[in-house]
């Protein structure tokens, strides 16, 4: 049984195939109705009006209709497109059984447990025939396929076939007025239109089911006296023919398989059983652990089942249909009907080569799995699955094609799966052993090879190599060499497809195909929602491939798309062209020709055969929103532009692509408001001016206007627009573009007008207008506003312009890619004409102040240029008119730029910023800093010294990386450049070849930080040394140097400003610790063990002597002094020491302090407390500070950049470290 499709659900009672679509109906015993898309897996819809289990629910043939019928006694007719019940039948008095549509006339028939069988009319919706005669629950009834007959079983132990010839002779030729009365006399007292024609006895209990044989003239039928009956039929009597025993509990269905001589039948005992129906007896039978069945459909036009049961149901196929093929050159060997066949593509003639034995036991999957064909030898290797899996070698004879009473011994053998390695030698898969058995022609054994994985599988994978399959994936493997040439990780592989050349391969599961190299390198992966069958290579290197339902193509890059759509699947063998040949699954060759147009189009995009797109966006007929969709992600909307005649599409492709000319035309065709504004925005991007402006005016935006012209520096037209404003009596606009020119009387007149003396006061007076002042002073009497004397006047005046431009230069470059062959596609001369109209507009090329100079001097009269600028200026005015409020209604499209005709250009490309350059190579922090990508160095800082504290690097980096650049004001109107500074850069320097950054930061700079240090600590300012050792410690990670010695500087470094860092902290803790004197005496005991200067060792020592002297702590007094006296000190510090040992003599200490200078100590960064020797600790990655153990994942209290604990690589400032 091959499983295509289960649910999970209440029990099923009633299963109903629909005929044309992926569909079932599963009615369940909780009064639900379940429609299911058993190709895709998916429940579609539910319908759950039945109050009690629904026992049976049947498919129209032809009208989008079902019905049902249930433990509610009624017969309810859905529509399911309109998801609703039609209507509801009454007239059951018990549970109803089993309904069923009739193939041709308007007619239901429905059996219930009120012991008849009733007869409907859905059209009039009337019951036209009640069939009365059981005498126990009837538990189903279903018409003839063919002839006027109704089979009916019930649990009186009958078997009833009934005749209804009268019925339908009253539905063709309805009676007329005289039979009216006999008429209503029938359905009152029951008709004549059903009799009963056989009744079949036999069984020794109840019957459950009973069916017609689809063309023959017989019945199965099944009871619970766990038998299934066949019984025949003539014109006169019916007889019974034989019993299958076999089943263990009641019979709940049986019925017989349309296209093959079988017997389908399951039962309460949870299984499923096939039977022969000339043999009469059991093939196979399928079991489930914890359900019975109850219900079996047969699909109308497939080779589909499908079986219902306590949980769910199942949809399956009793043998597989795929036909045994292989491919070789011009030809397709394959095996059709027990025969070895073969079909030449070129003349598409078929051949019947040699007869294939039939396998002896009786059993279901016998047929061929795989094929596999050596064309040098003619010699055919067929697999069947039969007894764990054999094979059979047959060489094909030369002479005897077509001759089929020719039989041949064939070579046979064990074996997984057997392949052609090379011309007269196949392997054959040890599954036991997990090995390859290499064979020759003589079925001898030349070879054994262990297989490198566990291998369910092997297929042909090129000479001498095998592609062998595991559960998750496939490896190639060379049987001579005995190694792996790739490996893959991929779903489980049913078949493999290897291209002409051999360099790549499909790998189709079954939902997923693969494609890969040779090699097995991974190229791309579809998914597929519907079962993947077959596919083939065309000369192009596209995979085309067909599902259940479609043929489909995959681009190398992974893109796909459907190509056709099919009625029944097919299984393809070759693709050349444009046409298809495929094997369908009863095994017929097939020629099927599809329009390869789509995806030819998408190879060439691919593969930048732009020539092939030029000639195909000419001459096919590409369109539609999948194709523009997929130019666009792509990256051309220039060429999608000229597949769409929709105008918002096109304008959208248009501004998406920058192709203003194309924007405008479409705009003017659709002139909407939203489409003027986005126009604009695009425009000003591109610095097209002239076309801003007309999309401005078009939607009478006069504030954008005027801020446009306030940006491009035209003064003039700024002064119309406060006329304009003016006329509109709009105040503010008119404020504005007073504003904009810097007109300062108007402004005052403005707020005069308007009402405001106060402020137009303010800004004569401001401005130096003292008349005007003056006269607003007096209007205003005692209200004049009071102007502030201490503050700095400024005036509020626009720039100057510094150059009144129109339109931004465009580069001169090559032309695209798409010009010129598009230009005149799509849309015909549309272009052209746009060209005249802008050329006819008064103000076009008044902005744009473009001249065809070329034009000009090919033609010898220089003179035209000047005329040319003059007539300009004297048609300034053209396009406006400032008497009228509103702007002229025939203002033409200005022309874009000459530059910026309708054709694209392609830019050149950029060349890579410097900072990218110092940063692609470079693994040093300070190069990425100095560069701008502040990220990707503190990643670096993160992995090389476990920094993750960037707070106090911050003013570094920024110093940093302002240092490594240098900024040039060019113009007053552009913005500042930036320009990156090279290390040891001359002007001799070649542009081509970069050198690293110059660094702010170096290492002499350090030292002479160090030293100041130095100085403060000597001079007891603790903070500031403190502070400035840090700075130190904080810019170390930033530094480069050149040589490995400075290298061991740079960390020798680190180690001197740890030690003070540490000591200093301790000290500034001590000064602060007042009242607990202990803790005093240790902080300083411990500061004498940082390795310090001997000038700073001393003066600490003196310290700790001093104060442990003065606490009573006189032996430890005395070993500071010792030391000291070991430091060369000086004569005073000397003096002292010796006073000191004099004075403690051998007096013991008065307090016990956390401190033993016999055992060597490391202090701890954080809690300040000594870790002896043997104790374990943590240390800092960057400064190598120590820690307690506790202290692990904090922040380091010494640097106050890395995490205490976390792995790091190390310090790097070198790039000869790197190298």
């Amino acid at each position: 049984m091959l499983t295509k499709f289960e649910t999970k659900s209440n029990r099923v009672k009633g299963l109903s195939f629909h005929s044309k679509r992926p569909w079932i109906l599963s009615s369940l015993h909780s009064g639900v109705i379940q429609l299911w898309d058993y190709r895709m897996g998916t429940l579609i819809d539910r319908f759950d009006e039945h109050d009690g289990p629904v026992r049976g629910v049947h498919f129209h043939k032809s009208q989008p209709l079902f019905v049902s019928g249930g433990d509610d006694y009624k017969i309810k007719v859905w529509n399911y497109k309109e998801h609703r019940c039609l209507f509801t039948l009454l007239g059951h008095l018990d549970y109803i059984r089993t309904v069923q549509f009739h193939d041709e006339y308007p007619w239901i028939v429905s059996a219930s447990d009120d012991q008849t069988i009733r007869i409907w009319n859905w059209q009039s919706r009337t019951c036209i025939s009640v069939l009365t005669g059981h005498n126990h629950y009837v538990m189903c009834a279903s018409f003839h396929p063919k002839e006027d007959l109704v089979v009916s079983a019930s649990l009186d132990q009958t078997v009833r076939v009934w005749d209804i010839g009268a019925l339908r002779k009253k539905t063709v030729s309805p009676a007329d007025d005289i039979l009216r009365l006999s008429q209503m006399n029938a359905d009152l007292f029951g008709g004549v239109d059903a009799v009963v024609k056989y009744v079949l006895e036999g069984h020794d209990r109840g019957a459950n089911w009973a069916s017609f044989h689809p063309t023959l003239p017989l019945i199965v039928s099944g009871a619970d006296d766990r038998q299934v009956k066949l019984w025949r039929m003539n014109d006169t009597k019916a007889w019974e023919v034989d019993t299958l025993r076999g089943h263990m509990n009641n019979v709940s269905c049986v019925m017989f398989h349309a296209k093959q001589d079988i017997i389908v039948s399951n039962s309460e005992d949870k299984s499923i059983r096939i039977w022969d129906a000339t043999k009469r007896t059991s093939i196979q039978t399928f079991r489930r652990e914890h359900d019975r069945f109850w219900i079996l459909a047969a699909h109308p036009e497939m080779n589909l089942l499908a079986a219902g049961h306590d949980s769910g149901m199942i949809v399956f196929k009793l043998e597989r249909e795929r036909p045994a093929f292989s491919v070789s050159g011009d030809s397709v060997y394959y095996v059709k009907d027990r025969f070895l066949r073969y079909y030449e593509f070129s003349s598409q003639k078929e051949v019947q080569v040699l007869p294939i034995r039939r396998p002896g036991s009786v059993s279901l999957n016998q047929g061929p799995r795989t094929l596999s064909y050596s064309p040098t030898e003619n010699a055919v290797l067929i697999c069947f699955d039969v007894d764990g899996g054999s094979y059979e070698l047959y060489i094909v004879p030369k002479d005897t094609s077509g001759r089929s009473d020719f039989v041949q011994d064939a070579k046979k053998g064990s074996g997984g799966s057997a392949v052609f390695v090379a011309r007269n030698r196949f392997a054959v898969l040890d599954k036991g052993s997990n090995q390859a058995l290499v064979k020759n022609l003589k079925n001898e054994i030349v070879k054994k090879s262990p297989l490198p994985i566990a291998t369910d599988a092997i297929f042909y994978a090129g000479t001498g190599n095998l592609l062998c399959r595991a559960e998750d994936k496939v490896v190639i493997f060379d049987l001579q060499q005995r190694i792996i040439l790739g490996e893959l990780q991929t779903p489980s592989v049913k078949y493999i497809v290897w291209s002409s050349d051999m360099e790549n391969v499909a790998l189709l599961s079954k939902h997923a195909i693969v494609i890969a190299t040779k090699k097995l390198v991974h190229k791309c992966t579809l998914h597929e929602t519907i079962r993947v069958k077959s596919g083939a290579w065309d000369e192009n290197g596209v995979f085309i491939y067909s599902t259940l339902t479609h043929i489909k193509y995959c681009l190398p890059n992974g893109d796909n798309g459907i190509i056709k759509t099919l009625d029944v699947p097919i299984y393809i063998t070759k693709v050349s062209g444009s046409s298809i040949y495929c094997l369908d699954r009863e095994g017929k060759s097939q020629l099927v020709i599809i329009d390869a147009t789509e995806y030819i189009f998408k190879l060439s995009l691919l593969r930048k055969r732009y020539d092939h797109v030029m000639s195909m966006i000419r001459n096919s007929q590409l369109c539609g929103q999948a194709v523009i969709a997929y130019l666009q992600q792509k990256g051309f909307p220039e060429v999608a532009l000229h597949f769409v005649k929709d105008e918002r599409t096109r304008f959208n492709l248009a501004i998406e692509s920058g192709n203003i000319q194309i924007a405008v035309a479409s705009a003017k065709e659709i002139d909407e408001k939203d489409h003027w504004y986005r126009l604009g925005i695009e425009a000003l991007r591109q610095g097209n001016t002239s076309i801003v402006e007309y999309a401005y005016q078009r939607t009478k935006n006069f504030e954008r206007l005027s801020f446009l012209y306030l940006i491009t520096g035209n003064t003039e037209k700024l002064s119309k627009m406060l006329k304009i404003a003016e006329i509109k009596n709009d105040v503010m606009g008119q404020f504005h573009n007073a504003m904009y020119l810097g007109d300062i009387q108007e402004r005052v007149k403005i707020l005069e007008k308007s009402g405001h003396l106060p402020l137009a006061y303010v800004t004569a007076a401001t401005h130096g207008l003292t008349e005007v002042a003056d006269r607003l002073a007096a209007e205003l009497g005692d209200n004049i506003p009071s102007i502030p004397e201490e503050k700095a006047r400024s005036l509020m005046l626009p720039p100057p312009p510094l150059m009144c431009g129109g339109d931004w230069p465009l580069l001169r470059v090559m032309r695209g890619i798409f010009e010129g062959g598009l230009d005149n596609v799509g849309r015909g001369g549309l272009e052209d004409e746009e060209d005249e109209e802008a050329n006819a507009a008064d103000w076009g090329d008044e902005v744009l102040d473009i001249v065809d100079v070329e034009g000009v001097i090919q033609n010898g009269n220089i003179g035209d240029v000047e005329d040319g600028e003059a007539d300009e200026e004297n048609d300034e005015e053209g396009g406006w008119d400032l008497e009228d409020l509103e702007l002229p209604p025939d203002v033409e499209t200005p022309k874009a730029t000459a530059h910026a005709r309708s054709n694209l250009f392609v830019t050149p490309t950029a060349g890579m910023p410097v900072s990218q350059i110092w940063t692609q190579k470079s693994s040093l922090a300070g190069d990425h800093v100095a560069a701008g990508n502040f990220d990707t160095a503190m990643r670096l800082l993160s992995r090389q010294l476990g920094i993750k504290n960037f707070a106090p690097l911050k003013p570094m980096f920024m110093d940093l990386f302002m240092g490594s650049h240098t900024y040039l004001q060019a113009l007053a109107s552009a913005p500042v450049l930036s320009t990156a500074l090279e290390k040891g850069w001359t002007e001799s320097s070649t542009p081509n070849v970069r050198s690293p950054p110059a660094l702010v930061f170096k290492l002499s700079q350090l030292d002479e930080k160090l030293k100041a240090a130095y100085k403060s600590t000597t001079e007891g300012k603790f903070p500031d040394a403190l502070r400035q050792f840090l700075n130190i410690l904080h810019t170390i990670p930033l530094i480069v140097v050149d040589s490995r010695r400075e290298v061991d500087e740079v960390k020798e470094l680190i180690e001197i400003t740890k030690e003070y860092v540490l000591g200093l902290k301790m000290e500034v803790k001590r000064k602060e610790t007042k009242d607990n004197l202990v803790r005093q005496q240790e902080l300083a005991a411990y500061f004498t063990n940082c390795k310090l200067q001997k000038i700073h060792a001393r003066l600490v020592l003196t310290s700790a002597m001093t104060i442990c002297f003065k606490a009573g702590n006189y032996a430890t007094a005395s070993n500071f002094a010792r030391m000291l006296l070991e430091n060369s000190p000086t004569e005073p510090q000397a003096k002292k020491a010796r006073q000191v040992l004099q004075a403690c003599g051998d007096k013991k200490d008065t307090q016990q302090l956390n401190y033993d200078f016999r055992n060597p100590f490391v202090v701890c960064g954080a809690t300040l407390v000594p870790i002896y020797r043997g104790q374990k600790d943590m240390s800092c990655p960057y400064c190598g500070a120590r820690f307690v153990p506790a202290i692990e994942g904090r922040l380091c209290a010494v640097c106050e950049l890395a995490v205490v604990g976390s792995d790091a690589s190390g310090l790097l400032c070198c790039p000869a470290q790197i190298r």
